[in-house]
C-alpha cells in the first residue's frame, strides 16, 4: 500500500473511533457523562490553577501539553525496525489504549475533585499507592523534561553565524522567546481587562508569525548548549510560579493554532508529493539495536501512549473543563491529534527525508549510525520540510518554520512539566508532612533543580539522550499502566464494564516491565550504575503498586461474595 492511501486509511481510523467508541461506547454506556455534575474548574474556582474555560481553548493548552517533543522523536527513533510496526503501533496504540487512557484520566480526574491520578489512586487502590505514584511520577516529569531541556538547547546551540550545524535551528530562538511576551500580555488583557479573546488570539498569531519571520532572517548565535539550558531551566521556574491564565493559556493555544497550520501544510505537501516508501516495511533485526518487541512500544512512548498524558489531564486540565461533555474531545481526541503528529514523524523518516532505500539504510542501518536525537529530530523536521516545499516554500525556509514549531511544543511540555513537577512536590510534601515543600517557590526550585540534573547527566563524558530517552520511555509507559489499573479499579467498584480499560492495561504493563528488567540488566553489564538503579527504584515502586491494587480487588470480591450470601 502507498504511504498516500496508508495515511487516508488512518485518517478513516481516527474520525470512526473518536465518534462511535470515545463518544458513544466509552463516554455514554462506560461513564456516562453528565453536564449536570459540577466540575472542579466551577466549585474551586480561584483564578489560578481551578479555570472553567472553553474547549476550544482547553483543546489547545491540552493539545499543546501533551504534544511536545515526543511524537516527534520516538517514532524518529522507532522506524528503525521498519515503517509497519511503527505505523501500527502509533494507530492503534492511541486508538485503543494511549486515547482511552488520556479520556478516562481526565473524566476520573474531574469526578475527584480535580486530583492528581496518585491522590486518586489513594482513595480507589489505598493510602499508600498514593507515595508510591507521586514518586513514579516524579521520575517521569522529571526525566522527560530533562530530556526536553536537552533537546531545546542542542536546537538553539549554534558556534557562529558561518558554521551553523545541521541539527541546531539558532533561528527559533527569537519566536520563541518573543511567543512569551506575547501570550503574557493577551492573558493580562483578557483576563484583567475584559478585552474580547478572539481578536487578541488573532493579533497574536499574527505576530507570531511575523516573529518566526524575523527569527528565520536573524538566527541568535554564540551561546553553547549549556547556556541555553541555563535559559531554559530559569524559564521553567518562572512559568511554574505564574498563574495560569497569565503564560500557559494563551501561550499553548497560539502554539496549537501554529501547530495546526504546520500540520496542514505538511499534510497537503504530503498529498502533493506523493511519496514512496524509502524504509522497509519491517526491518526485524538491525544492527546493535534492541530487540523490538518490547521496545517499539518504549521508543515511541507518548506517540501512542503516555502516562506523562494523565498527569496532564488530571494535573491542569481536568482544573479546567468546563463541562463533563467536553472531555471526549480534549482527553480522546487530543491523543488522536497527538498520533496524527506521530504519523507525519513516520511518513517524514520514511518517505519524505529520503529518496531512495540506500538513503534511507545510510542512517537507519544501525542503531549506533543515528547517534543521538537530534541527528533523529533532524530528520523529521528535514522530511516534513520537502512535504511543506511542495508549497512553494524553499525547503530551507520550510525546515526553519518546522524547527520553530518542534521547538514551541517543546516548551510548552517544559513549563507543564515544571508546574505539574511542582503540584507533585507540594503532594508529596503533604503526604510525609513537610509543610515546606508546600512553599510554591521552594516546590518549584526543587522541581526546576531536578529537571536539570537529567539535563546535565552525561554518559561517558556525553549528554546522555538515547539511554535518558530509554529510561523515561519505561517509566513512561509503567505510570500509563498504573493509571489505567486505577481507573479499572474504580470502573470495578462502581460496577462499570472493565474490558476497555483492563486488556490496555494488562499489555501496557507486561510490556514494559520485561522492557525495563532487561533494560537494567544491560545497564548493570554497562557499568551504568546510575540510570540502573533509577530502573530499579520505578520497576520496585511499580511491582508494589501492583501488589496493592490485588489486594483491593481481592478485598472487593470478598464484600461482594460476603453481601451475597
Amino acid at each position: 500500500m502507498s504511504p498516500i492511501a496508508m495515511a487516508m486509511l488512518v485518517i478513516c481510523f481516527y474520525l470512526v473511533f473518536y465518534h462511535f467508541y470515545a463518544k458513544g461506547l466509552l463516554g455514554k454506556k462506560v461513564f456516562e457523562l453528565d453536564d449536570n455534575n459540577i466540575t472542579p474548574a466551577h466549585t474551586f474556582n480561584d483564578g489560578i490553577d481551578y479555570v472553567p474555560s472553553n474547549k476550544y481553548i482547553l483543546f489547545g493548552h491540552h493539545y499543546a501539553s501533551i504534544a511536545g517533543l515526543a511524537p516527534m522523536l520516538g517514532p524518529a527513533i522507532a522506524v528503525i525496525w521498519g515503517w509497519l510496526p511503527a505505523l501500527c503501533w502509533v494507530v492503534f496504540g492511541t486508538l485503543l489504549i494511549g486515547a482511552v487512557h488520556d479520556f478516562t484520566a481526565l473524566i476520573l480526574s474531574s469526578r475527584h475533585q480535580g486530583h492528581s491520578v496518585g491522590t486518586i489512586a489513594k482513595e480507589v487502590i489505598s493510602p499508600r499507592t498514593r507515595l508510591l505514584f507521586l514518586l513514579v511520577i516524579f521520575f517521569l516529569v522529571a526525566l522527560a523534561m530533562g530530556v526536553f531541556v536537552l533537546v531545546i538547547s542542542g536546537l538553539f546551540a549554534a558556534p557562529d553565524v558561518a558554521n551553523i550545524a545541521p541539527t541546531s535551528h539558532p533561528e527559533a530562538v527569537f519566536p520563541t522567546y518573543a511567543l512569551m511576551l506575547i501570550a503574557m500580555v493577551i492573558g493580562f488583557l483578557v483576563y484583567k481587562k475584559n478585552l474580547p479573546m478572539w481578536p487578541l488570539i488573532g493579533l497574536g498569531f499574527v505576530l507570531m508569525l511575523l516573529t518566526t519571520w524575523w527569527g528565520l532572517e536573524h538566527p541568535i548565535t554564540g551561546f553553547t548548549a549549556k547556556e541555553w539550558t541555563w535559559s531554559l531551566l530559569i524559564y521553567a521556574f518562572a512559568a511554574s510560579v505564574l498563574p495560569v491564565w497569565l503564560l500557559l493559556q494563551p501561550r499553548d493555544f497560539l502554539n496549537s493554532l501554529l501547530l495546526y497550520l504546520a500540520i496542514f501544510m505538511m499534510l497537503i505537501g504530503f498529498f502533493l508529493l506523493d511519496p514512496e516508501w524509502a524504509a522497509p516495511a519491517i526491518n526485524p533485526n538491525p544492527v546493535g539495536a534492541p530487540p523490538m518487541l518490547p521496545f517499539l512500544f518504549i521508543v515511541i512512548a507518548c506517540g501512542a501512549v503516555s502516562g506523562f498524558h494523565g498527569i496532564v489531564a488530571s494535573g491542569t486540565t481536568a482544573k479546567q473543563l468546563d463541562k463533563e461533555s467536553d472531555a471526549p474531545l480534549i482527553g480522546y481526541g487530543g491523543m488522536i491529534g497527538e498520533s496524527l503528529l506521530a504519523l507525519l514523524a513516520v511518513l517524514a523518516t520514511t518517505a519524505g527525508a529520503f529518496a531512495t532505500r540506500a538513503d534511507w539504510e545510510a542512517f537507519y542501518g544501525s542503531w549506533d549510525k543515528a547517534v543521538g536525537l537530534h541527528q533523529k529530530l533532524g530528520v523529521f523536521i528535514q522530511g516534513n520540510a520537502n512535504f511543506i516545499h511542495q508549497l512553494g516554500v524553499p525547503v530551507d525556509y520550510a525546515a526553519a518554520f518546522i524547527s520553530v514549531v518542534v521547538v514551541g511544543f517543546a516548551m510548552t511540555s517544559v513549563d507543564t512539566g515544571a508546574r505539574l513537577l511542582r503540584f507533585n512536590i507540594q503532594e508529596i510534601g503533604k503526604t510525609i508532612g513537610m509543610n515546606v515543600l508546600n512553599n510554591r517557590c521552594v516546590a518549584t526550585f526543587l522541581a526546576v533543580s531536578a529537571i536539570g540534573f537529567f539535563a546535565f547527566f552525561e554518559l561517558n563524558g556525553k549528554p546522555a539522550g538515547l539511554f535518558l530517552w530509554t529510561l523515561f520511555g519505561t517509566t513512561n509507559q509503567i505510570l500509563a499502566g498504573l493509571t489505567l489499573l486505577t481507573v479499572t479499579i474504580y470502573l470495578y467498584r462502581k460496577k462499570k464494564p472493565i474490558l476497555y480499560t483492563l486488556l490496555p492495561m494488562l499489555l501496557v504493563l507486561g510490556t514494559t516491565i520485561a522492557g525495563m528488567i532487561m533494560g537494567m540488566f544491560d545497564a548493570v553489564g554497562k557499568e551504568q550504575w546510575t540510570v540502573a538503579m533509577v530502573g530499579f527504584s520505578i520497576f520496585s515502586l511499580a511491582v508494589w503498586v501492583l501488589i496493592e491494587a490485588l489486594i483491593v480487588v481481592k478485598r472487593i470480591k470478598d464484600e461482594r461474595t460476603n453481601i451475597d450470601l
